[in-house]
């Protein structure tokens, strides 16, 4: 091979440079890092294209921009506002960013009125139920509940104390019948116009399974004293002398208006154990709370899990327990399993040598000794050596309910305990395919937090003699619902969670092995009628070594919309509040929030929400998707721009069967018809499903999920509601034609993906299909479930994309490719630079565009009177009314340049600007 040196006198071979020869060992390695530095370096300040405008162009830009009268509309600003006109906007808004929490509660603690008429009529009413034979036939059940034996105490400590933390095992009755003894004992003493009682639960599954299981103790319909109200969804109780059982969220929501909750004489606060973010804020909203107000009762309600911690954060507040009644419940591990079912694994050989040595380290003494004692077949002991026997095997599962089916003879209900959507799905599908399952024996039934409310209630009804219920749940049936029913229990041993990695700015999601107090809940669940049966699908070894609790919720999150969601209940400066949480957050995730939000211009430098920020702290989903909506509704093309969204917030809706991959990828291309973004696709794929005469056949052509399509038609009736509320549209049709005037620009609707979801750009820093960076030059990878991931070329080199997900390597799970502009109009930091005689534009420092000296200037008039009419637009809501008048000339002129760009479309002197 010849050999060519550089002018450094290095040797290079072909196009590899190569050290220099008297290099050795470590020096090699720093020679290379240097080089990689130059190169990134060099790179980072390599322009992203080029922006040719020609001076017809440039003149049609001038001309509006000296037609136009936003020149002006905000050269005074100031913290006060004042350039605002006055508006129910405005003066709400002022409120939040100047008024603080303790200040609202100065003036919002009023007290619910005790009204003699109505004590005595809910009363009688109560007197009048005693006597009907439902009522008394739910009493006698009732009765049996270990909570039922406690009522006195329980009612005399809540009595006399504030704050109460009860505790219970699985099957107690707490959560049922906590809220009634308050409920009944304030009927019984005639003062029942001064009892409402709201009880948070963590999940709307769980809100509306327990109002129902209540309600039907008390003999009567949902409405009555006992209701229900999750987000977009509600069935309240009457205004007095009730129970309404609700989400922590929508608790959150009613204290942006209500902060001392001046119309609630008792708050229960339920599973507090699982430590989910909004738990833990109104845990720290409650201590401001019950100083202004005394006569409020706080009772928090916990399994036996941590409950000493809920205590002593409240000052050491009282602590009652109720013993659990559950029957006995035999516990099987692994090795069990595959003595009785008899099941081999096929390895894969997927597990890298350290993983298998480390499990070797691990499981062998174990092993070992089950061959002492001679136990368990060697043929167990030789699959207990695998390391993939860790692994959450579907077969092993369908097998195991296949022979419990077959070996038992108890019909009780089957509860299986899987990580996620994907799994339950799957073994759905594997049931229904291996014909062991006719539907004349057998329900199965999977159970996700995010199923439609009409199929969720089927769970829990108690299936025809002669017929076994099954059902697929997430860690939902741990303590969020009862399925009374339930005899027998398979626990995969892990739990999906997402961890949030502050360094890397990161989303890690995978599946964890559940804690101690995970696997005895998923236990307890087999115990509830009759003597049950847990088979947890891991060794007694390492059963031995789970930890006792999983990490809270707020400790391994993003925080934008903690943040958010501070700054609306008007908390002030984050850490400090964040200070006062039962745990604070990682300092580095604060940062980082912190500073997204400021660069989204959700906040200010001091941070004080912005106009724009107000507005998402409304959107009960991530201020990047809110962001994006808000821009839909003011270009008018949301129906494409929603169905992204809620692709986005919920799921990617596209299913990837076993051995069909490159059938999926093929009809994935077949929809996306030539469009190179993964946003686009989601768009198309619901379009198609909406427009289709046969929506199942179509979900079958491309391999969608049909529920998890229905969900994403819902999820954008909501969003259209919260528009509708915020006054950006005149009703919540998605394709309402007034919302839609430019829907079918592809051109626009990326660069509406680009303004919400920036700055999360990544670039190819060579055009073509080259590797994919940071703008930091830190190297990702396209998830090879993107249409992206196999693109012979790109025809630009800038993405942006939804999430970073990190695994083996950084994955971008979604991602559209853009062209400059959109970048330019809608990123932050813009800068002009001139460099050895070249001009550019700057974005946020690292990403740079080749123009003229000219050009540069007139893009940055155009982007300052753009971002003026946004400001003005977000702080004055209002449907965008498109036609001649100035806010929608600047608009249009954005719109035809972005289209011009990305079609590639010049006019013919265009090139003068070079």
């Amino acid at each position: 091979m010849s050999s060519k040196r550089d002018r450094m006198g290095n040797r290079k071979e072909g196009n590899h440079e190569r050290p220099p020869s008297h290099l050795r060992g470590k020096q090699i390695g720093m020679y290379y890092a240097q080089r990689n530095r130059e190169r990134n370096e060099a790179n980072r300040k390599r322009p992203l294209g080029t922006i040719l405008l020609s001076e017809s162009r440039k003149n049609q830009i001038q001309a509006v921009l000296n037609s136009t009268s936003f020149k002006n509309i905000f050269a005074t600003t100031s913290s006060t506002y004042e350039h605002l006109e006055d508006s129910a906007f405005k003066r709400s808004f002022l409120r939040v960013i100047n008024e603080t929490i303790d200040e609202k509660l100065q003036h919002t603690c009023a007290r619910l009125a005790e009204d003699a008429t109505l004590n005595q009529s809910l009363y009688e009413d109560f007197l009048q139920k005693q006597s009907s034979p439902k009522y008394m036939n739910m009493i006698a059940k009732r009765t049996k509940l270990p909570a039922f034996n406690m009522k006195d105490e329980i009612l005399k400590v809540i009595d006399e104390n504030q704050v109460v933390v009860i505790s219970g095992e699985t099957g107690c009755g707490k959560t049922t019948q906590v809220a009634q003894f308050i409920l009944d004992d304030f009927l019984q003493k005639q003062k029942g116009s001064v009892c409402k009682v709201l009880c948070t639960q963590p999940r709307r599954i769980s809100a509306i399974a327990v109002a129902q299981r209540v309600a039907e103790e008390r003999g009567e319909e949902l409405g009555h004293s006992v209701g229900y109200h999750i987000r977009m969804e509600r069935r309240p109780p009457r205004d007095r002398g009730s129970i309404c059982f609700c989400t922590t969220g929508v608790v959150l929501k009613i204290m942006e208006s209500d902060a001392s909750l001046s119309w609630v004489s008792h708050l229960i606060l339920d599973e507090i154990h699982e430590r989910d973010v909004m738990s833990d804020f109104i845990l720290a909203l409650i201590k401001k709370i019950k100083a202004k107000r005394s006569d409020l009762k706080i009772i928090l309600m916990s399994a036996t899990l941590n409950s000493e911690k809920f205590s002593k954060y409240y000052d050491n507040a009282p602590h009652l327990n109720i013993p659990g009644f559950t029957y006995p419940v035999q516990e099987f591990y692994l090795e069990d399993v595959l003595q009785r079912t008899g099941f081999v694994f096929e390895s894969t050989h997927r597990i890298k040598h350290k993983k298998t040595k480390m499990y070797s380290d691990f499981i062998e003494p174990h092993v070992r000794q089950l061959e002492r004692t001679r136990q368990y077949s060697r043929q167990v002991c030789i699959q207990l050596r695998n390391p993939e026997c860790e692994d959450i095997n579907l077969e092993l599962i369908l097998q195991l309910v296949i022979d419990v089916c077959g070996k038992e003879r108890d019909e009780g209900a089957i509860l299986i305990f899987l990580t996620g959507f994907h799994e339950i799905s799957t073994l759905s599908r594997l049931m229904s395919e291996s014909g062991r399952f006719p539907p004349g024996k057998f329900l199965i039934f999977p159970l996700h937090s995010l199923m439609p409310t009409l199929e969720q209630k089927q769970i829990f009804d108690t299936p025809p003699r002669g017929m076994r219920k099954i059902i697929i749940a997430t860690n939902i049936a741990e303590t969020s619902i009862t399925i009374d029913d339930v005899v027998y229990v398979i626990d995969c041993g892990k739990i999906k969670v997402t961890n949030f990695d502050a360094r890397t700015n990161s989303d890690i999601l995978a599946p964890e092995w559940v804690s101690l107090a995970n696997a005895n809940q998923r236990r307890g669940r087999a115990g509830r009628v009759k003597p049950g049966m847990c088979f947890h699908l891991f060794t007694k070894a390492r059963n031995m070594v789970l930890e006792q609790y999983l990490l809270p919720e707020i400790l391994r999150k993003r925080l934008e919309d903690v943040i958010l969601t501070a700054k609306i209940l008007q908390l002030g400066p984050v850490e400090p509040f964040f200070a006062q949480l039962i745990d604070s957050p990682d300092p580095g995730a604060v940062t980082v929030a912190l500073e997204l939000l400021k660069r989204m211009n959700a906040l200010t430098d001091d941070e004080k929400l912005t106009p724009l920020g107000y507005h998402l702290a409304k959107l009960p989903m991530a201020p990047q998707i809110g962001k994006m909506i808000l821009f839909g509704a003011i270009f008018s093309c949301l129906d494409p721009i929603l169905s992204i969204a809620a692709a986005l917030d919920f799921k990617d809706p596209f299913q990837l069967p076993v051995d069909k991959e490159r059938e999926v990828y093929k009809m994935k291309l077949e929809l996306a018809r030539g469009v190179k973004s993964d946003h686009l696709l989601f768009h198309e794929a619901l379009r198609g499903f909406e427009e289709s005469g046969n929506a199942r056949q179509y979900c079958w052509n491309y391999f969608l999920s049909h529920q998890t399509m229905k969900q994403l038609q819902d999820l954008k009736k909501q969003y259209m509601e919260y528009l509708c509320e915020m006054n950006f549209v005149r009703d919540s049709d998605p394709k309402n034609p007034e919302c839609n005037l430019n829907w079918d620009n592809l051109s626009l609707v990326k660069a509406i993906i680009c303004a919400g979801l920036y700055p999360n750009i990544s670039i190819s820093p060579v055009l073509g299909k080259a590797p994919v960076r940071t703008p930091s030059m830190r190297r990702l990878k396209l998830h090879p479930k993107s249409i992206l991931a196999e693109c012979k070329y790109f025809d630009t080199n800038i993405l942006v994309y939804y999430k970073k997900m990190k695994s083996k390597v950084d994955f971008i799970y979604d991602a559209s490719l853009i062209h400059p502009l959109p970048v330019i109009f809608f990123g932050d930091r813009f800068n002009q630079i001139c460099e050895d005689g070249r001009s550019f534009i700057s974005i946020n420092q690292n990403l740079r565009f080749k123009c003229s000296e000219s050009t540069a200037s007139i893009i940055k008039e155009l982007r300052d009177r753009f971002n003026w009419f946004l400001e003005y637009k977000i702080s004055h809501p209002g449907p965008v009314v498109w036609g001649g008048d100035d806010e929608t000339q600047i608009l249009s002129l954005i719109m035809e340049l972005i289209t011009c760009e990305d079609m590639e479309e010049f006019d013919d002197d265009a090139f003068d600007d070079e």
